[in-house]
């Protein structure tokens, strides 16, 4: 007998929506009835050589590999799907997306992950209470539909976010700093799964008479329509985060030049002010006033009267 050991996190059959755990430590893809599900842990080392002994080469390439994408492929033996969902891990980001790989046969469903899915981790608690999707495409039907509503609630999340920045500016208080930039980091980042995965969900609904009925399909297409809306709210969110920031910028510009002119019309004033007092500031024979008591006077008074014409000119100019 084989002491290998996988110890995936999900193992059941499920026939006819009822699952049964399966005991055997190294369990194959062969189901009596119904189908046969498996969630693994990819950081576990088991996962790898059995998914050489139990795998096609190209679904263990897409089941292992380090970095992934939402994709569709459908094969000779079988489908390869990828998905990602939202990170609600504590202490994670959400828009750092979780990627979840599945391979897909008539009869088994291999999911695995690196981080917890919650849509998946959903589905395995109701299967440990004895509730299970009737089919394998109910449980496609199930599981995107799991991870398009926790993606289109922190979709939603980053629209609120962008409405109350966009008060805050019209409003005349300036966002805090870095919340702008994050703010479209996390819209840039969600963006650049859920388009892809917007395009595999649609490649799944034309699979037409592979494991899904009429029915499932008309759900999937209702998941994919909802992907479609959370995309499109993502671009708009991303522009219109894009036009708050060259608001900012132009208003920034636009601080920048007022108090740039106000300190170029200074140095015009004292220009003159400053070239008199330095005349008047050499210590040589000669200079006028220096016998008269009431020379600094005058001087003092001459300054401030050619200040008071050089304002009043800049004033008539419209310079200020």
């Amino acid at each position: 007998m084989s002491t290998r050991t996988l110890n995936p996190i999900a193992a059941f059959d499920i026939i006819d929506g009822t699952p049964t755990a399966i005991d055997d430590p190294w369990p194959g893809l062969e189901a009596a009835s119904g189908y046969r599900w498996l969630h693994l842990d990819l950081t576990q080392d088991s996962v790898e050589p059995w998914a050489r002994e139990h795998l096609p080469r190209i679904a263990r390439h897409a089941l292992l590999q380090t970095e992934t994408r939402p994709r569709c492929d459908l094969l000779e033996d079988g489908l390869i799907l990828n998905l990602r969902g939202v990170n609600l891990n504590p202490e994670a980001s959400p828009d750092d997306m979780v990627s979840l790989r599945i391979w897909v046969t008539r009869t088994a469903l291999v999911t695995a992950r690196v981080r917890k899915v919650w849509a998946v981790d959903e589905m395995r608690k109701a299967a440990q209470n004895g509730q299970a999707p009737d089919s394998i495409g109910a449980f496609l039907v199930e599981l995107v539909t799991g991870l398009t509503a926790r993606i289109e609630t922190v979709s939603l999340d980053l629209e609120d976010q962008t409405d109350r920045l966009e008060d805050q500016l019209f409003d005349g208080r300036k966002p805090a700093r870095g919340q702008l930039t994050g703010l479209r980091q996390s819209v840039i980042r969600m963006r650049r799964f859920i388009a892809p995965q917007r395009d595999a969900i649609t490649a799944l609904m034309q699979l037409e008479d592979w494991l899904m009925t009429r029915q499932e399909r008309a759900h999937l297409r209702e998941a994919g329509n909802r992907t479609r809306r959370i995309v499109e709210e993502l671009e708009s969110v991303r522009d219109r985060l894009q036009a708050l920031q060259d608001q900012l910028e132009a208003d920034h510009a636009q601080r920048l030049g007022r108090h740039s002119h106000i300190l170029s019309i200074v140095a015009a004033i004292f220009l003159p002010l400053g070239f008199l007092t330095g005349l008047f500031g050499v210590n040589i024979a000669g200079m006028p006033g220096m016998v008269s008591p009431m020379a600094f006077w005058w001087l003092v008074g001459g300054s401030v009267a050619l200040g008071v014409v050089l304002y009043l000119v800049f004033k008539l100019a419209d310079w200020l």
